[in-house]
């Protein structure tokens, strides 16, 4: 799962914009525990990654975020002692003691679950979707030196991954006993280090440690900045306030108490509206 540029309106807007857009997100899935909106969120999430044409990097985290959320959900219900509605008696179980699944627990746990999956899909959409390097790019003003070792740092991390492929390709192929773990770290790490030079004398050819900061590069807002800029606050005000006024909680304990009437019903639809509104607009961006 990487970047790569896509016509889409996220892909058209500033990384600013585009990160701000999935960290509004993530935080309404944190910050939200009802479950309607709580879900309301996630289809959001998934919408807009279909929006951007990131459907493959979505379906790809999906199936980990099911895994993960499925897991949640059986150790919140197991290792929960509180609720007052029993649903399964395991009796006396190993390590666990004496085990009773309640319905408050299950609800619970599968509520923490889809926040959890939610979570890791807004971490897909942004991977997807927001150019790295112009994020790191924005961070040269604080410091010049951090950011240019972050882009090395992401760009080796690829090259290491094709390594240790290539490494154990090579160890199924060698006839005879396998090589030790320390053998294969030791070659590893010899390689990384002797990239790590040709990367420095690159650099120093290139006069990077004399060189002055870059110039600060003035790219005029464009509608899609704005468009995502404004989704983001009003993602992140509306799960604000809906937490405040209590419309979007959950109480699971010692009984469920889950409401879904029309104040969490209109913030979701909100939140659905102002998660996709940005991508009404495609002017610009066809491929």
């Amino acid at each position: 799962m990487s970047y790569q540029p896509r016509p889409s309106p996220l892909h058209a807007a500033r990384a600013a914009a585009g990160a701000a857009y999935c960290a509004s997100l993530a935080l309404a899935a944190l910050i939200v525990s009802s479950p309607l909106v709580l879900g309301a969120v996630t289809v959001a999430i998934i919408a807009a990654g279909a929006a951007a044409g990131v459907r493959r990097a979505i379906w790809r985290a999906a199936r980990w975020a099911a895994i993960l959320a499925l897991a949640v959900v059986v150790i919140n219900a197991l290792v929960t002692r509180d609720g007052l509605t029993v649903i399964l008696r395991f009796g006396q179980l190993p390590v666990l003691g004496h085990t009773d699944v309640t319905l408050e627990a299950t609800a619970y746990g599968a509520v923490l679950g889809l926040r959890a999956a939610a979570l890791i899909l807004c971490g897909a959409l942004y991977t997807a979707a927001v150019d790295p390097d112009e994020v790191l790019r924005l961070f040269r003003r604080v410091s010049f030196h951090s950011a240019l070792t972050a882009t090395l740092a992401t760009r080796l991390v690829p090259l290491l991954v094709r390594d240790s492929r290539r490494l154990a390709d090579a160890q199924r192929c060698r006839p005879g006993s396998p090589p030790s773990r320390y053998s294969l770290l030791r070659a590893a790490t010899a390689g990384a280090l002797d990239r790590a030079l040709d990367v420095a004398a690159a650099l120093e050819v290139r006069g990077y440690g004399a060189a002055r900061r870059p110039p600060a590069y003035r790219r005029p807002w464009s509608r899609h900045d704005f468009a995502f800029s404004l989704a983001a606050v009003a993602i992140g005000t509306v799960a604000v306030a809906a937490r405040a006024l209590g419309w979007a909680s959950l109480s699971a304990y010692p009984a469920l108490h889950a409401p879904a009437g029309g104040p969490e019903v209109a913030v979701a639809l909100v939140l659905l509206a102002c998660a996709l509104a940005p991508f009404a607009d495609r002017r610009g961006v066809e491929a």
